[in-house]
């Protein structure tokens, strides 16, 4: 690992530890110039059950991100670049509205960063931070934890690697300096959606995957999921988009065909083409939500439906709420526009930023798949 790069002096990260001392708890970690990190990591346990995940349209304290590195998903030549091209864009594009964070593999370098982009050097095997990394909720005295759910590569999948990314949930939560709690639950913060009201989004084939969780009932799923979150209610949606179960695929995601706007209102991802596979996967999603009162906003999925001759799983829905700002999926396909649109009116006084989204998908998943929000605290939020 390179010599570490010593921390500006004088500041305190988010536990009110000096950076000089928060840096030198993290032998696995270099650090280059991201304020604000460090800290020592809680023991997990039991604590955390009063803890309660805030909607991602709540204010953040900013956004985590993994910049691509060569590995099975990228390659090492054109692909890689162009991968890291377009993260560097969302990036680049969410830093205007409020700190960034990307991780970055020792020993490498990038010029495609916008400056005030905070940038740490941390083992990486992949750049999918929403799925790798910690899901940060409130604890119930106002703090913030970071839940580190057990990760073993979108359930063991062959091309997948994770000797570093299963521990990098804990490393961000001592960087960002909160403690963290660890959970048996195999899963990705890409599998589900909550409204910050007590109510999540899971699918069959994520969470009750036998190569993710084998022989886990919905019982024991949503005790785990409502222990870690602080929700009270789990709708079961039975699959995801037709391509996330092609190669590179999750298995079915939520996050890139139903994510909540407000509580009682989704975005649903919608595909008019009867003879599309994903036409009648997204009508009984859509059945499924309003059969449990909720309005359902369609967004209709682009026109662009094969990519290379595979079915693409192209998706609005897989957008990212950060402050001030939604930052939006582009295909250049007609109906760019129209989602944009929809996107603007479900949330009022946000800019609406679309980011050609074509090199992530290519690879796996969206804007929302690589960007994972950090709350700010709340001295009560009960």
């Amino acid at each position: 690992m390179p010599e570490e790069t010593p921390p500006r002096t004088g500041e305190l990260n988010a536990a009110g530890v000096p950076l000089e001392a928060a840096a030198e708890s993290l032998p696995a970690i270099t650090r280059q110039t991201a304020p604000g990190a460090g800290g020592d990591i809680a023991p997990t346990g039991t604590a955390g059950t009063n803890d309660r995940m805030p909607a991602e349209w709540a204010p953040h304290a900013g956004t985590w991100m993994a910049f691509p590195t060569p590995n099975a998903t990228f390659g090492d030549g054109a692909g890689l670049a162009a991968a890291r091209a377009a993260w560097a864009t969302v990036a680049n594009t969410i830093v205007r509205y409020e700190p960034v964070t990307m991780l970055i593999n020792p020993g490498e370098r990038t010029e495609l960063l916008d400056p005030r982009i905070s940038i740490v050097e941390v083992p990486l095997d992949d750049a999918w931070l929403r799925d790798s990394g910690p899901t940060f909720v409130h604890t119930a005295t106002g703090g913030v934890r970071a839940v580190d759910w057990t990760f073993n590569g979108w359930g063991a999948q062959p091309w997948a690697t994770w000797d570093d990314d299963r521990h990098l949930a804990r490393r961000i939560a001592r960087l960002a300096g909160v403690p963290h709690i660890s959970s048996p639950l195999t899963q990705e913060g890409g599998g589900f959606h909550v409204d910050g009201a007590g109510t999540v989004l899971l699918t069959e084939t994520v969470q009750r995957d036998p190569d993710r969780n084998p022989g886990w009932s919905r019982e024991r799923v949503e005790a785990e999921i409502h222990a870690r979150l602080g929700t009270s209610t789990a709708i079961w949606l039975p699959r995801g988009l037709t391509a996330d179960y092609g190669v590179f695929g999750t298995r079915g995601h939520v996050d890139i065909v139903a994510a909540f706007t407000c509580p009682g209102t989704v975005v649903v991802h919608t595909q008019p083409d009867r003879g599309h596979p994903d036409h009648e996967v997204t009508r009984e999603i859509t059945e499924i939500l309003r059969d449990n009162r909720l309005e359902v906003i369609e967004l209709l999925a682009p026109t662009v439906t094969e990519v290379d001759g595979e079915l693409a799983d192209y998706s609005y829905v897989n957008h990212y709420v950060a402050n001030g700002v939604v930052v939006v999926c582009a295909f250049d396909d007609p109906r760019d526009a129209d989602a944009a649109r929809v996107l603007r009116h479900a949330y009022p006084g946000r800019d609406v930023v679309l980011v050609d989204a074509r090199d992530i998908f290519r690879f796996g998943g969206g804007i929302h798949c690589i960007t994972q929000q950090q709350p700010i605290e709340e001295t009560r939020w009960n």
